[in-house]
């Protein structure tokens, strides 16, 4: 696959911000972020939003951060160091959610913001409050450039059980109406299919994103880098269809690299780049 342009030696490289929760395990969550922001050439920034204690097994906790250090970390960032492109991933609560967008307009902030609605982990874990899911519907996704929720998340979003094409197009059309300029809708969890079909819809076009489903359980932080990865591309200039088609080889070779680790699920990997 043709890769993003690296900077030359001593040049500032883009930035991106990563606004999400740490994983302790290393495979998703802002770890998952900068590992596919580095090794695609991009610096990385981070708003740390919560510490969670999980592995491979799965999530056994996690300890919110104050939604005003969230806040400060997302300012002392964006008005130094300045960010071309940010993304979010577990926000928690409420009240992280609500500092996250009163921080953006406050700042008056026009870079491209990719949306994760992240709202459990792959075993089912919630890593959002239930009460918290109006605040990002309301809140967060009228900012969004581009919201890109799995199949559980949508189902929690908009009600919708997707089970086949018509239902996925039902459920983009869905997620668009509550404000972002793009939903995409991943089709990842879609087992009934052996082909991964993302749909992407900005409430006129329609954009399919398809590559074969490959075999194995080793599929922990795909969603993260999923993201991140169309983030960058977001601020490398490209439209927001190439962003996601550039997003979705990028995850589709991480799959390709992952590895064993632990007792459960083992992380999708970008060190392919460095072979």
């Amino acid at each position: 696959m043709s890769y993003l342009p690296l900077p030359p030696p001593g040049a500032t490289p883009a930035r991106v911000l990563s606004i999400a929760g740490s994983d302790s395990g290393g495979g998703a969550g802002i770890q998952a972020d900068m590992r596919t922001m580095a090794l695609l050439g991009v610096h990385a920034c981070v708003a740390v939003s919560a510490v969670t204690v999980q592995n491979t097994l799965g999530v056994k906790g996690f300890h919110e951060v104050p939604a005003g250090v969230v806040a400060d970390q997302i300012e002392a960032v964006v008005t130094d160091i300045g960010v071309q492109a940010a993304k979010t991933g577990m926000l928690a609560s409420s009240a992280i959610i609500a500092a996250v967008a009163d921080t953006w307009r406050r700042l008056g902030l026009t870079v491209p913001l990719v949306v994760d609605p992240v709202c459990a982990s792959m075993h089912g874990d919630a890593l959002l409050a239930e009460s918290a899911l109006d605040s990002l519907r309301g809140q967060l996704f009228p900012l969004a450039t581009l919201v890109t929720p799995n199949l559980d998340e949508v189902r929690l979003l908009v009600g919708i059980d997707v089970v086949d094409a018509e239902s996925q197009r039902a459920a983009a059309e869905a997620l668009h109406a509550l404000g972002p300029r793009w939903a995409l809708v991943k089709g990842g969890h879609l087992r009934s299919s052996d082909r991964s079909c993302d749909l992407l819809y900005d409430g006129a076009a329609w954009h399919e994103f398809d590559s074969e489903r490959l075999p194995g359980g080793n599929d922990h932080g795909g969603g993260d880098t999923l993201a991140a990865a169309i983030a960058c591309a977001l601020a490398h200039g490209f439209t927001v269809p190439d962003a996601v088609g550039f997003g979705k080889r990028w995850v589709t070779e991480c799959l390709r690299a992952s590895y064993p680790l632990g007792h459960g699920h083992g992380p999708v990997s970008p060190l392919f780049r460095l072979s």
